[in-house]
This record gives C-alpha cells, structure tokens and sequence, in this order.
C-alpha cells in the first residue's frame, strides 16, 4: 500500500536546568535515567489532552550509552516514566546531535505513516560518563592514518579551526562568548528561559535532598577581561578555554512530535512545523565545520537562501565554530538572528541532549515572531559531522 507523507510538528520540549558535570555540579548524585524520565514526565503533565497510549515511540539520546544512561534508555525511561507498557522506545547516538536525529528519525516515522505520535530527547551525565568513557578506538584511525590524533580531541579540533581560519581571533570568540552570557542573562531577567524548565529533585549525600530550578553553569558578569586570562588547555599559546567553549554539563531534554492532523484531533497545539533535515559529514579534524555542508545541502534542497532564513539557533559547542558558520554564510558576528537568547557557551551543553533545547527555544522565537517563516537549528557533531534542521514558523502571518 503506498504511503503519503503527512506535516508532522513540534508540540512542545521541556528541560531539566543544566548543571555543572563533576563532584560539586548541581547532579553530581542524581541518576542520568532520573533526569530524563522527569523531563517526559513533565512533557504528559503538561499536555493533559494527550493519551499516554497514543504516544507510539519513545526514542531517547546518550552519547556514552552505559551504567544510568544504558539499558537501551529510551524503554526503559518509558517504563520509569509510567507510561503504557505497550510504548516501545529506542536509544541511539550521534554524539552532540543524539536529541536531534531522534527528533529527525522518529519525524521520518511519523512523515511516513508508521508512527502518530512520538517522543524524542536525550540526557547526558558527563559528570558520571565523560564522552568517551569505555572506548576503544580502533587502532587503524591513527596507524592507517584515516584521521589526525586532534580528531579524538574536542577542543584541539577547535584549535584546527582557529588554524583553517586565522581571521577568526581569539578576540573575535571571546567577544562573541561574552555576548552569549549577556544575552542568557537578558533572556533569564526577561523571563523567557524559565517556562520550559522542570524543576529537578536532586540529593546530596551530605546536604540531603534539593531541587534544581535554574540552569548552573552562566556566569552573567564575564567580560573580555576575564576571558583574556584564560588558560588555553588545547595547546601552548592557542586560542580555545573555557570561557569561549560550551562546558562539561549534564542535563536531559524531550520533546513531544505528531502528525499534524492527530496533534489538532488531540487537541495539541503545534508551534512549529518540520520542513526537511540534512546531515553531512567533514573532515574529523575540523569537525566545527560540519554545520557548513549540513546546512548548504538543507537550503539547495528546499530551493532556500540563508536570507530566507529568520531564526538561527546554531550550537555553541566552541565559538569559532559558530564563527566559522556564520563567516561561510556572510551573516555577521553579531547578527540578531542568531541565538537570540544566547547559547550553549553560557547555558552548557550536555552533549546528547542539546538539539532539543536549540527547538524549543527557536518554538518560542516562533511565537513571538510572527514575520519570520523559517528557521533553523543546527550544530556541529564529534567525529567531523554537522546537523541542521529546517523549521517552519505555524504563526507565520506572511503571503510567499
């Protein structure tokens, strides 16, 4: 029987706060599972119309799938989250984009007809699993010389960029870092980072029981000053810290997708409709790059201009990643477009986890912004990989 593809759209994401990874962070001994199992918790509890039988598929993102964050998380947050038994789930990685091709994938599903309804995420405890935890790389990377040993490091692949593109200063990132504290803190005063965070249990073994309310790692007063102190830990004299570079988090996402015909027959209220999606791979070196092909092959695709583009929410796993992307495409350094309420170098990223945050906050600009038809969230992924997604704005009051 032939299938047609049917509008699927976002209906809402929540998250828990992020926190700090390590033995002082906000989770330090709070189970991965846990985290993600309130955040689908509070996903039902906030869209009461929705049967818990309907939803067809639970697919949930780890970068590091073991101890909490095994046991193929996404059925056994499901059950944890009290949902039917009869839910099945899934888990899958792609590193940092993991909540984003779960969102893609299970969007597929529904496109095609085999699923209605679905939810999708990611968690990471980096504080318990730091990426890269239990693996073995295969030693004919480096022997055959497939990639370059900066490929298994993060941060020196960031360096790798600083050298592709010299223009790209370290004063370059480190101003765009520090706008991207001021405008977490703008958007935190404004009110509009709130709504969309569950308040988290979480327990200390010498303190007791607490609960996580608001995101730990921005530091609203970072100036070019403080930046400029920095040690460069990826190489002597480099241009990559801490404080130009998304942090070690720990944190969970989801979101709740459907059809667009059972979303309003359930009386679920779109707030953003998924156009097409695009992953494309790089060079592991220069993995920052990966948004670039990502996003070209996207707009070719869908006969798009990065001018028809009003909201980008991008990834900021280093800034001279984001950068880079934005020097491809000719946008400005600091062009309103882009992550409006500030990103992932000020907010963390808890790399599985985070392409749910970059939609439901592009979902909020969607709501405010009622001239802006399309926009994108995008980000770059560990072993030289991009993803970008294409968003259509439901409130969009536009004609062409």
């Amino acid at each position: 029987m032939p299938r047609t593809a049917r509008d699927v759209v976002f209906v809402d994401g929540v998250r828990t706060p992020f926190g700090k990874a390590g033995p002082k962070g906000l989770y330090a001994e709070t189970r991965a599972d846990d985290m993600i199992v309130r955040a689908i918790r509070e996903l039902l509890r906030r869209n009461p119309s929705l049967p818990p039988e309907r939803v067809d598929e639970v697919a949930i993102a780890a970068t590091t799938q073991t101890g909490d964050q095994g046991l193929t998380i996404g059925r056994s947050a499901a059950v944890l989250a009290g949902l039917p038994k009869s839910v099945p789930g899934f888990a899958l990685d792609r590193m940092c984009a993991g909540a984003m091709t779960a969102v893609t994938t299970t969007g597929a599903g529904i496109s095609f007809g085999s699923y209605d309804v679905a939810i999708a995420g990611g968690v990471e405890h980096m504080g318990r699993h730091p990426m890269g935890e239990g693996v073995d790389p295969n030693p004919r990377f480096l022997a055959d010389k497939l990639v370059d040993p900066s490929a298994l490091v993060m941060g020196s692949t960031a360096e790798n960029l600083h050298d592709r593109f010299p223009q790209i200063t370290k004063e370059r990132t480190d101003a765009y870092a520090v706008r991207s504290q001021q405008k977490v803190a703008a958007a935190y005063a404004a009110g509009k980072i709130q709504p969309d965070l569950v308040a988290t249990a979480i327990r200390s073994a010498d303190k007791g029981w607490g609960l996580a309310t608001e995101d730990e790692p921005p530091r609203p007063g970072t100036t070019l000053d403080d930046l400029a102190k920095l040690k460069t830990p990826f190489r002597v004299a480099g241009k990559v810290t801490a404080g130009n570079a998304a942090g070690l988090n720990d944190g969970a996402t989801a979101c709740l997708i459907a059809a667009e015909d059972v979303a309003r027959e359930l009386g679920l209220t779109p707030r953003m409709r998924l156009v097409d999606f695009s992953f494309a791979g790089v060079e592991p070196e220069v993995m920052g790059v990966g948004p670039v092909p990502a996003t070209e092959k996207l707009l070719a695709r869908n006969s798009l201009t990065m001018d028809d583009i009003g909201l980008i929410e991008i990834n900021e796993a280093f800034a001279v990643q984001v950068l880079a992307f934005l020097e491809h495409f000719k946008i400005a350094d600091d062009d309103a477009r882009v992550n409006p309420w500030g990103g992932a170098i000020a907010l963390g990223h808890p790399l599985a986890s985070s392409g749910v945050r970059l939609m439901t906050q592009l979902a909020h600009h969607f709501e405010e912004r009622a001239d802006v038809r399309y926009g994108l969230t995008t980000m770059c992924v560990g072993m030289g990989m991009g993803g970008t997604v294409l968003w259509e704005n439901v409130n969009w009051e536009g004609t062409k």
